[in-house]
């Protein structure tokens, strides 16, 4: 259930999400973004699917966004370098890690820099042509989180795409599931010590024409495919 899609040569590495109490009782309240909560067993399956429907959509439209102006999108990715904070490892105190803390806590791998490089460099992209949702480049999600992990199953969809003559060029995962966190720190691209920048490099790619995104949740993890094609 739900719409889009998501690719990338190199499948990238699920990033540590943590989902605290606060973010939870905002999204009961919250029009825009409506999470699906393993606290809430009640919910309905059309809710669910709702969620997802909202995800997808306010992605794109946050994507095309920047596209249309990346350089007041530079602005935002500098104000939330305040959401940047140091812990102490809790298995071993002597190491420090990096987290962005904003509703979702998402573990980074070098946190401030990256965010800096990222605004200058969309500082200096002209404005783009949007990119339009296509339901063939959406990729089936997988009913279990093991074959979410396993990327030969990411693979075996794009390669049958391949097949049916619908051409995919990037394609990744992705897994918060508040699309303006999402979006941010795809921008920025700084949950991997590999592929660093590949997911900032689709969106902001002005050959791209169109995307695609799928996104559920599995039990409580989210999971989402993005794809992009030039035709």
């Amino acid at each position: 259930m739900g719409i889009g899609c998501s690719c990338n040569n190199n499948v990238l590495m699920e990033a540590k999400i943590e989902v605290n109490q606060d973010y939870i009782n905002n999204q009961l309240n919250n029009d825009n973004i409506k999470e699906k909560l393993i606290s809430n067993p009640s919910m309905k399956e059309e809710e669910i699917d709702t969620t997802v429907v909202d995800y997808s959509e306010m992605a794109l439209k946050i994507i095309n966004q920047i596209r249309k102006d990346p350089k007041s999108y530079s602005n935002f990715i500098e104000e939330s370098i305040k959401n940047i904070i140091i812990e102490n490892d809790e298995v071993n105190p002597s190491l420090q890690k990096i987290i962005y803390k904003d509703q979702i806590r998402v573990a980074l791998v070098r946190g401030e820099p990256a965010f800096i490089e990222a605004a200058e460099e969309l500082r200096n992209i002209k404005s783009m042509e949007p990119l339009e949702m296509r339901e063939e480049n959406c990729i089936s999600l997988p009913d279990n989180i093991e074959d979410y992990r396993n990327n030969y199953y990411l693979k075996k969809q794009i390669k049958n795409k391949s097949k049916n003559n619908i051409n995919i060029n990037i394609f990744y995962k992705e897994n918060v599931s508040a699309p303006e966190i999402s979006v941010l720190l795809m921008i920025v691209d700084d949950r991997n010590k590999t592929d660093s920048g590949k997911k900032r490099r689709a969106i902001l790619n002005k050959d791209f024409k169109y995307i695609g995104i799928t996104s559920k949740f599995i039990d409580d993890i989210f999971i989402s495919y993005y794809t992009f094609s030039k035709k």
